[in-house]
């Protein structure tokens, strides 16, 4: 909830929003910013493709959208995004993976964790389909080659 209220008192213009059928997430969205979003729910359904193979894995067999609120484009539609981002973070951020020497307990050491990945992520590293880092792709950064230098401008702000 804290997460929806920060987004949507920084957004100047409508944006368009999808999300799976998880509840928490339709009532947050609701919640913060009623009929001022184009929002949408991309719901997967889950089974056996070949339930003859033997293999227990599950696979996509269809989606169904529904649209909540606002006129979102259905060329839009989609958690493709947001899933790769996941896996990009569950990927680069061993702490989130259990039974290794850097798996923590502690929330804080998880936030941390999650910030610092975000930092390099946009701001330290650079995108191969991009040839510069994300942040400065949209003009929000100058070059930064390194965390230890990323660590210097925040320690200069705090001190500012």
């Amino acid at each position: 909830m804290q997460f929806m209220s920060s987004l949507s008192s920084r957004l100047a213009n409508r944006v368009q929003l999808t999300s799976d059928g998880h509840r928490p997430y339709v009532e947050a969205v609701e919640n913060e910013f009623g009929s001022e979003v184009d929002f949408a729910l991309l719901v997967k359904m889950y089974g056996n493709d070949n339930p003859n193979s033997g293999k227990k894995r599950a696979v996509c067999i269809c989606s169904q959208t529904q649209i909540v609120t606002g006129n979102p484009n259905r060329k839009f539609i989609s958690t493709s995004l947001i899933e790769r981002q996941n896996l990009t973070m569950r990927m680069g951020i061993r702490r989130f993976t259990r039974k290794t020497n850097a798996f923590s307990k502690k929330i804080e050491n998880h936030e941390y964790s999650v910030a610092l990945h975000f930092l390099h992520y946009n701001f330290v590293r650079v995108h191969q389909t991009l040839r510069v880092t994300p942040a400065m792709q949209i003009g929000l950064a100058e070059p930064v080659s390194s965390l230890e230098e990323l660590a210097m401008l925040l320690d200069q702000k705090k001190a500012a």
